[in-house]
């Protein structure tokens, strides 16, 4: 049934528009006729966020909210923060795949009454970061320039919370020694792995394109991709750890976030019914426990 769910959630992600089905059609044919350009087209549209960014950044911020940008690597980095907020702790809050920063505008509206100074993050190619393709390695180093960046800023980063693929990413970037006081992470990933295979399945891949595309991936990045999974990021994980998940979660499995806690030692689990994948970002019981771990 996990399996299941997974293919559904990853099928309904790329969506069915004549362009995707297009665009698997031409893969199929590259595979027979030309396969080294079907794993370098496979790579390039498993890098590529959707929605497009342009159709999905979360409407316009108001006043209160500067928005500052950063240039990262061949991309750039969109970094909002309240413009009267005072030089009080960080607790610096991450999108997921194919999300925008605005959808952490509930957790930061609910840590600044806490004490904070909420810094959001907009990941390369979502939102109005400039870039058009990423991936979770990128995702791992944009948070570790952030965190580099603000410290060297003068500010303590308190707390690092993140959401689905982020939340991976600043696992294995918590487990390199991060800078940060506490992690928080919310519906995490455990395999991108799997996620390979899932998108294999719904482009009608063959397996062997699949492992090429996935190799092609770890020798640009300089990292296996099991190197970004419990296993191996939660016994390194050395700051206190709090989990978030839905039981009933279609993106990412409730599995992959117990995972995460069984492997994070002294990790908190806090699992909720009836929230989804997104939903449990605006839950004001899920705020307030997050604030609460914060602290």
């Amino acid at each position: 049934m996990t399996t299941r769910t997974a293919l559904e959630a990853t099928s309904s992600y790329y969506g069915t528009s004549p362009g995707i089905r297009l665009f698997r059609m031409a893969l199929g044919a590259a595979e027979r006729l030309w396969p080294a350009l079907a794993v370098r087209a496979a790579y390039r549209l498993f890098g590529t966020p959707l929605p497009p960014k342009w159709l999905n950044r979360g409407g316009r911020w108001d006043a209160s909210w500067k928005r500052q940008r950063w240039s990262f690597e061949d991309a750039g980095l969109t970094v909002y923060s309240p413009a009267a907020a005072p030089h009080g702790p960080v607790a610096l809050l991450v999108h997921g795949w194919g999300g925008h920063a605005r959808q952490m505008l509930p957790m930061a509206e609910s840590l600044a009454q806490h004490g904070f100074r909420p810094v959001l993050l907009e990941m390369p190619a979502h939102g109005h970061s400039s870039g058009t393709v990423s991936n979770l390695p990128q995702f791992a180093r944009a948070i570790e320039y952030a965190v580099g960046r603000l410290s060297s800023e003068g500010f303590t980063v308190r707390v690092l919370a993140a959401h689905s693929l982020s939340a991976n990413a600043a696992a294995y970037a918590a487990a390199r020694g991060l800078g940060i006081h506490r992690l928080v992470l919310v519906a995490p990933p455990a395999s991108p792995r799997a996620f390979t295979r899932y998108f294999a399945h719904v482009f009608g891949l063959r397996e062997a394109t699949r492992a090429a595309m996935q190799k092609r991936i770890e020798a640009r990045e300089g990292i296996l991709m099991q190197q970004l999974e419990p296993a191996f990021v939660g016994p390194r994980i050395q700051v206190p750890a709090l989990v978030v998940h839905d039981r009933g979660d279609s993106v990412n499995a409730f599995a992959d976030g117990q995972a995460f806690a069984h492997a994070i030692r002294g990790a908190q689990l806090v699992a909720t019914e009836g929230l989804g994948h997104r939903k449990i970002l605006k839950d004001a019981a899920v705020l307030g426990r997050i604030a609460l771990f914060a602290r």
